[in-house]
């Protein structure tokens, strides 16, 4: 047992005599807490070196959490490859028949999502066999589920990846009246899009994305899936062009 468990122990042993153990802890009088305090006061100061251990046990204790998360996150990843790359509901810029997927989980009002734009141009046009993946993941408010809903509804009209790279360019705030106006430009019939966001099918495939997010421990935008690879957060080019070349050569 180590000292910080020692000390914890008798603190409870304390809070346990007869004296103490008439009343809930958090209903113990002024002079009770304050001896529960004195004692383990004067353990601390007797023995300074169970500050550090009891950060040890926690910063073990976190770093097993996390390495339990990311297993079962990659569990997921190989259990759930074809929704990630092979949904033939979401938006697919790149090129089509490339040897690898770059998925991108995103929001259309992240600003890191937007200064990742030029970056991943820039990757998938200088290798020419890169595929992309773009996951709908609308988590920065209203007018976020707004867009994606819109970019979604687009896709009936053919106009995905222009309105796509639209609402992504968009500066200031991307509110509903943006949206439309974004959309008029890039050529959809403005209304019949607002129908078509109406459909069920879309919060569905909004939701599908939002859990498969939650799997693989993606709770902010922009997140990537290279390969067998997780991105959080935005990256730099040279990050994502070794994920590129690992899944690759996989």
């Amino acid at each position: 047992m180590t000292r910080f468990s020692m000390m914890m122990a008798a603190a409870l042993m304390l809070l346990a005599t007869p004296a103490l153990a008439e009343k809930p802890a958090d209903k113990l009088s002024d002079a009770q807490r304050a001896q529960v305090q004195e004692i383990v006061r004067q353990m601390l100061k007797d023995h300074p070196e169970m500050v550090l251990e009891a950060i040890d046990a926690l910063e073990a204790k976190e770093a097993k959490e996390k390495q339990d998360i990311e297993a079962k996150a990659q569990a997921a990843l190989k259990s759930k490859t074809a929704e990630l790359t092979r949904d033939g509901d979401d938006g697919v810029a790149g090129n089509p028949k490339g040897d690898v997927t770059l998925v991108e989980f995103f929001d259309y009002r992240c600003g890191y999502c937007k200064s990742m734009v030029d970056r991943i141009a820039d990757i998938v046009k200088a290798d020419g066999h890169v595929r992309v993946v773009y996951k709908e993941f609308p988590i920065l408010g209203p007018n976020s589920i707004v867009a994606s809903k819109a970019a979604i509804a687009s896709m009936r009209q053919g106009k995905y990846l222009p309105f796509h790279d639209a609402l992504m360019a968009s500066k200031g705030n991307l509110d509903e009246d943006a949206i439309y106006s974004l959309a008029k430009d890039a050529g959809l019939d403005v209304e019949r899009l607002k129908h078509d966001m109406t459909d069920p099918a879309i919060d569905k495939l909004v939701a599908k994305n939002k859990d498969l997010a939650k799997v693989l421990d993606i709770d902010g935008t922009p997140g990537f899936i290279i390969g067998e690879q997780i991105i959080r957060g935005a990256s730099d080019e040279a990050t994502l062009k070794q994920a590129i070349a690992q899944a690759r050569a996989s």
